[in-house]
């Protein structure tokens, strides 16, 4: 423990002697009630931070949340810059500001803020701490101030057994690490009314049926060509279309008059019958419907470049299972966790996802599926649960909530 509070120590110095290049970034001023700080290093921790951030507000409007990092905008919440952690004067006004709570989402440490925000009081939370490295800003001349600065934290919640062990090695006290699952964003789903469903579920009864979602025009066709090829082995099939937005529906409208296919256009006030091939559906905002109806979605905005696809999550939380093209680089942590949960499967082409849907849409496959999804979400989503109460009863003992 000595060495490893000499290597912090060392780091602290080397933070306060140096000067990092630029102005210094300045936090709000402090607010008078209860303030959460929290940071995510990459774009899906970032949704997931701010995610329960939003929760955190409408149960306790009293609470400011700050966030910094890749997060998103959202309602009632403040992003800020991220303090550097080789500058004296923002370690500073990291020590004005004083956070009663911060939450730490990513694998990289700033030794130097943590230790400025522990010396200032606040309670430290890290999370989605998987059983990797744990790289720092430090000059290879210093020692490594990893283990160190994690013994800083008052809780740690892992990916699981392998980066728990991790934590434990380094010397984190057993007590402080929770065995836990990934952090991922956990957003409720999406809502739908339930006479429409119950309506429309009893037209299309007996049907297997799948769901293009979030499509963009320049993937209808392949869409299409996929769902004549499994509709040769299930003649019944119906497949809903739904647009990314509305320059999308305008396109796949005028490729579906030119398919010459029985069409119901839900917009102009159509009704599916037992004679509809294809429902071409409105925007976004009626997918809470759509999801629920059909055990089989593709994501849209995957089979073509340029678009990083779609949030898998939105569909896994309301029970799809889900088929997805090689274009997902802005969500690709989302689906490689889903696919090794066996919940969702990528297609290369209109070729494969044909075969994907003829063998998917079967009831058992697409239910085995779609109960790997939600075994992902809910297992976050208990996680969230977690923190959230941890973070509430801080505040608590401290009374400030």
């Amino acid at each position: 423990m000595v060495r490893r509070a000499l290597s912090l120590s060392a780091y602290l110095t080397y933070a306060r002697s140096a000067s990092a290049p630029g102005e210094a970034p300045e936090w709000p001023d402090r607010p008078a009630g209860p303030l959460v700080w929290g940071f995510a290093e990459d774009p899906e921790r970032g949704r997931a931070l701010a995610s329960l951030a939003t929760r955190l507000v409408s149960q306790r409007p009293e609470v400011a949340v700050w966030l910094s990092g890749r997060v998103p905008e959202r309602p009632g919440i403040t992003t800020t810059a991220l303090p550097r952690d080789l500058s004296g004067d923002d370690l500073r006004n990291i020590r004005r500001v004083s956070p009663d709570v911060a939450l730490w989402a990513g694998q990289s440490l700033r030794p130097g803020l943590l230790a400025a925000l522990s010396d200032a009081g606040c309670h430290l939370i890290a999370l989605d701490l998987r059983d990797a490295p744990f790289p720092a800003e430090a000059p290879r001349w210093l020692p490594d101030p990893a283990a160190a600065t994690l013994a800083l934290f008052d809780s740690l919640y892992t990916t699981g057994a392998a980066a728990s062990r991790r934590l434990r090695r380094l010397g984190v006290e057993g007590e402080r690490v929770h065995d836990a699952t990934p952090f991922l964003d956990t957003e409720a789903p999406l809502e739908c009314p339930d006479g429409l469903h119950e309506e429309i579920a009893a037209l299309v009864a007996g049907r297997p049926i799948w769901l293009a979602a979030r499509l963009r025009a320049e993937e209808a066709s392949d869409i299409l060509y996929a769902h004549r090829q499994a509709s040769r082995l299930a003649h019944r099939m119906l497949l809903i279309l739904s647009p990314a937005d509305a320059e999308a529906a305008r396109g796949i409208a005028r490729i579906l008059r030119s398919e010459q296919m029985r069409v119901c256009d839900w917009e102009n006030g159509d009704m599916p019958d037992e004679n509809t091939q294809v429902l071409l559906a409105g925007g976004p905002q009626e997918l809470g419907l759509w999801y629920r109806l059909a055990p089989l979605a593709f994501l849209g905005g995957s089979l073509v470049t340029g678009c990083g696809g779609e949030d898998p999550f939105e569909a896994a939380a309301l029970g799809a299972a889900i088929l997805y093209g090689p274009n997902v680089g802005a969500h690709l942590g989302a689906y490689s966790r889903l696919v090794s949960a066996g919940a969702a499967r990528i297609v290369r082409d209109a070729d494969s996802l044909g075969t994907a849907v003829s063998h998917l849409v079967a009831p058992d496959q697409a239910a085995t599926m779609a109960h790997a999804g939600w075994d992902v979400i809910s297992s976050s989503a208990q996680l969230v649960d977690r923190v959230l109460a941890e973070v509430c009863d801080v505040l608590d003992d401290r009374g400030l909530a």
